[in-house]
C-alpha cells in the first residue's frame, strides 16, 4: 500500500474505489498505480525487488516525522493499520517525496529511482509487452497516443510519421520491408 502509495503521488490517478486508500485520486484516469508500477518494481529484472520492503518501512517513518513536524495527527489512521505515508493527505505525500529527492537528501538515490520506475510503468509499460498493454488499455500509452498495431499484432503506418519519406527503400528491400 505504501509503495502504491508512493506511485500515484509520481503519476497520480483515479481512485479504484470510494475508500482506497493509496491512491489519492488527484488526477483523472489511471495513474502510475493503474500502469502496473508495483508489478514493474516486482519484476527481478529491476533489481530492486529485495529492498522493497525497507525502502517501504523507511518511507512510512519519513512520513511519521513529516507529520510530527507539520502538526498533522495519523493516530486514527494508524490505529486502523494504515501506512503512515498512506495516511498523509496528498499535498503532504507530494511534499515529502520533493523532500527526498532533493539533490544533497542522502537517500535521494532510492527514492529516485522509485520514482523512475513509477514512471516508467506509466511512460513505456516496461513490464509488458507493447501490444499486451495495449490491448488491456494501458493508460499510460494511450494518453500518448500510442498507435494500436494491426489485427494481425504489426504496427504498420500507412502514412510517414513526418508526413514525408524519410529516405527511399533500397532496391533489394522485399515487398515486406525485409532486406534480401
Amino acid at each position: 500500500m505504501t509503495l502504491e502509495a508512493f506511485a500515484d503521488t509520481i503519476i497520480p490517478g483515479q481512485k479504484r474505489s470510494p475508500d482506497d486508500r493509496a491512491i489519492a485520486g488527484a488526477a483523472e484516469g489511471g495513474g502510475a498505480v493503474a500502469a502496473g508500477a508495483l508489478e514493474l518494481l516486482r519484476t527481478p529484472a529491476t533489481g530492486i525487488t529485495a529492498g522493497l520492503g525497507p525502502l517501504a518501512a523507511a518511507l512510512n517513518g519519513h512520513a511519521t516525522a513529516h507529520a510530527a513536524a507539520h502538526g498533522l495527527d495519523l493516530t486514527a489512521d494508524l490505529d486502523a493499520g494504515v501506512p503512515a505515508f498512506v495516511a498523509l493527505p496528498f499535498e503532504h505525500r507530494t511534499a515529502l517525496v520533493a523532500a527526498l529527492t532533493t539533490p544533497g537528501h542522502p537517500e535521494k538515490d532510492g527514492w529516485v529511482l522509485l520514482a523512475l520506475f513509477s514512471n516508467m510503468a506509466y511512460d513505456s509499460a516496461a513490464h509488458l509487452s507493447t501490444a499486451d498493454a495495449l490491448a488491456a488499455n494501458h493508460p499510460g500509452l494511450l494518453s500518448m497516443g500510442f498507435a494500436k498495431p494491426d489485427g494481425d499484432g504489426l504496427w504498420r503506418f500507412p502514412r510517414y510519421s513526418y508526413g514525408r519519406a524519410l529516405a527511399r527503400p533500397h532496391p533489394s528491400t522485399t515487398a515486406s520491408g525485409s532486406p534480401r
